[in-house]
């Protein structure tokens, strides 16, 4: 059994989970957009106290590294990476496209993430296996694919199916294999960037 720090910044909302010997804290914000940098350490405190949580005792500290906020997702990775170097203790990645598709039992799937403007971004699996990778698409190329859509958020899109969020960060970071490094997944360039053209 595993003792951890997961934290999700990658969407509008927030949510952290904090284990310790089997019991589980998990914190969730619904729409926190644009005060993930306010709320994040307030709600690990109150997460890790909960279950008596101490970075010291974590095996590894967890975050959603995208695709998604590009500024959310760069809190959450900085905060896990912050964790992981004064403890001393591995880093467990996990995309949102992995997220989403933790608890979804059909053989073929689409995970989608809004990418605002009508812009998804978009991950396939099949069998278990990526059979589409991450790719930037419109909503029209989107209702091309003809397998069900899964996502966190209420998206308009056909076929569409939104799953809860808080029940998969904890099964997912168990899931997931330890390592010292965590990159932020982006699939397209920022707006910023974007505008250096």
């Amino acid at each position: 059994m595993s003792n951890f720090l997961a934290i999700d910044t990658s969407s509008r909302y927030l949510t952290v989970a904090a284990v310790k010997d089997g019991k589980t804290a998990l914190r969730h914000l619904p729409d926190c957009a644009m005060r993930h940098s306010v709320m994040l350490m307030s709600e690990i405190d109150k997460a890790m106290n909960e279950v008596g949580l101490a970075p010291a005792d974590c095996d590894f500290f967890a975050a959603v590294t995208g695709p998604g906020s590009f500024t959310g997702i760069r809190i959450g990775v900085s905060a896990a990476k912050g964790f992981a170097l004064g403890a001393d203790k591995p880093l467990v990645s996990i995309t949102s496209f992995e997220l989403i598709a933790y608890n979804v039992t059909d053989n073929i799937f689409y995970t989608v993430i809004d990418a605002a403007h009508g812009h998804y971004y978009v991950c396939g699996y099949g069998d278990g296996e990526i059979i589409l990778q991450p790719c930037y698409m419109s909503g029209e190329e989107i209702g091309k694919l003809g397998a069900p859509l899964y996502g966190f958020e209420d998206l308009p899109l056909e076929n569409y199916t939104r799953v809860d969020v808080t029940k998969s960060l904890c099964p997912a970071a168990f899931a997931a294999k330890p390592s010292r490094e965590m990159y932020a997944l982006y699939v397209r360039k920022s707006q910023a960037e974007e505008a250096r053209k």
